[in-house]
């Protein structure tokens, strides 16, 4: 029996740390710095994510990032459902490790991405319908409106509700409401401007001397 319970702890360490770790993966500091873009972190509003790598003027890097920072979310939740078969609260856990991991990674100093692009591979990897559904709203709010922040926040606001309508378990629900706080939480400077109607748009040009603009993945 103890060998088992000892056995249990172990798996469940190795997904939760091991999403963290997975999380961390700085993809968009990565792909610049070997495609030749220097530190992302130098650029633009200083971050990690996709859409301050495609400020590099690199569309190729930008997708890259984006795969990767999605990608991380999605074996870090496979990873999980192979070693625990299916368990939905550890799938939760460890798809939250990693977004958790990308917003805070070991790496730099805990100072990561907004998570956008995580938070959907999560969602996909663990709950696919909430997902699907999500990735939809993206796109719908970001053709009405044209401002990717705006698009991000309403499809993080309604992963939970989402969850709760495709009757996924519990943990799913508290796992999309876990997300749709940070990213609300990492997103304040977006939101500030969005209230006052200055948010860029998606395709907007910057102007030659810009100050440095929070971005939403």
């Amino acid at each position: 029996m103890q060998d088992l319970v000892a056995a249990t702890y172990l798996t469940l360490a190795i997904t939760i740390v091991g999403g963290y770790l997975l999380g961390s993966i700085p993809f968009g500091l990565i792909a610049t710095r070997l495609g030749g873009a220097g530190d992302i972190r130098q650029i633009g509003s200083g971050n990690i994510g996709a859409t301050n790598v495609l400020r590099s003027g690199r569309k190729d890097l930008a997708a890259i990032t984006l795969l990767g920072d999605a990608g991380k979310g999605v074996v870090a939740v496979l990873l999980a459902r192979y070693l625990i078969h299916g368990n939905a609260a550890v799938i939760a856990l460890a798809g939250g490790a990693a977004f958790l991991g990308h917003l805070f990674p070991v790496w730099l100093k805990f100072k990561g991405g907004k998570g956008v692009a995580t938070f959907y591979g999560v969602l996909l990897s663990a709950c696919w319908p909430v997902g699907v559904a999500a990735g939809a709203t993206w796109l719908a709010m970001a053709f009405l409106f044209r401002i990717s922040s705006l698009a991000a926040l309403t499809a993080a606001l309604l992963a939970a509700p989402f969850a709760l309508a495709f009757d996924q378990p519990y943990p799913m629900v508290a796992l999309g409401l876990f997300m749709a706080v940070l990213i609300f939480i990492r997103h304040h400077e977006n939101i500030a401007r969005l209230l006052k109607g200055q948010e860029p748009k998606i395709g907007k040009k910057k102007d030659a001397a810009p100050p440095p603009v929070a971005d939403a993945p």
